[in-house]
């Protein structure tokens, strides 16, 4: 249901869609890369003390004191989510109940800031998730086994974030009898690098059930992710 309720103004920094979550499953989250660090801590502030919780993203180091400091000060749980990502609760703010079971998998340890950000938004949106690291096609027995434990847990979606050629995201797809979310990322390098090679070759994929997100769209896996698992899981769309 469209309405306009749930917006509040927040001086002429920020314009806050309060009812996000509830309206679409999925929370704001703050984008802290290009905003000033009093920015950040500003617009998180008030999304803690007016939902009981915040998502920041794409931290530099002047933002995550921002956001410590913040944190410090209200008395709220600060979780970190790889170097750049985290999530602050107020005190005494409980998770949401959890729905369904995302399966997270990083080709190589430089891609794991994307999918730490998809890790948080599918957190925040009230999926469990599990994780597997370092498992990309160089050494393609390393997935094996992680794969097989999530499918054998109940994976409901999976994300794959990949770097270099992208080809995780369709073997993957290949294996597993699930929707994969391919997260192409930019730590890629050479002629197809900055994620070029990673999205074109994700995109080309013959394997059914991948669709592809945009280089380094954490927020946009996890989000879609966590809306196929919690369908899946027999939880609604809507929070």
């Amino acid at each position: 249901m469209l309405r306009g309720e749930g917006v509040e103004r927040l001086g002429d920094v920020a314009v806050l869609d309060l009812d996000r979550r509830s309206r679409t499953g999925i929370p704001e989250v703050v984008l802290a890369g290009p905003k000033h660090a009093g920015e950040v801590a500003e617009i998180a502030g008030a999304l803690l003390e007016r939902t009981g919780s915040a998502c920041v993203s794409r931290m530099r180091a002047r933002h995550r004191r921002a956001v410590e400091a913040l944190a410090a000060d209200r008395g709220a749980r600060l979780l970190a989510y790889g170097r750049r990502s985290c999530r602050l609760l107020a005190s005494g703010a409980a998770d949401p109940p959890l729905q369904g079971l995302v399966g997270l998998l990083a080709a190589g340890t430089s891609d794991l800031e994307p999918l730490a950000e998809a890790r948080m938004v599918c957190e925040a949106a009230g999926c469990a998730t599990t994780t597997a690291l370092d498992v990309g096609v160089a050494g393609l027995e390393r997935l094996f086994a992680p794969l097989g434990a999530m499918l054998a847990a109940g994976a409901d979606a999976l994300v794959v974030a990949a770097g270099m050629d992208g080809a995780l995201a369709s073997v993957v797809a290949g294996l597993a009898g699930l929707p994969v979310i391919g997260l192409p990322v930019s730590t890629g390098y050479g002629a197809g690098g900055r994620g070029r090679a990673a999205l074109l070759s994700m995109l080309q994929g013959c394997a059914p059930g991948l669709v592809v997100v945009n280089v380094d769209n954490g927020v946009g896996a996890g989000a879609a992710a966590a809306l196929v698992a919690r369908r899946r899981a027999g939880g609604p769309f809507i929070g």
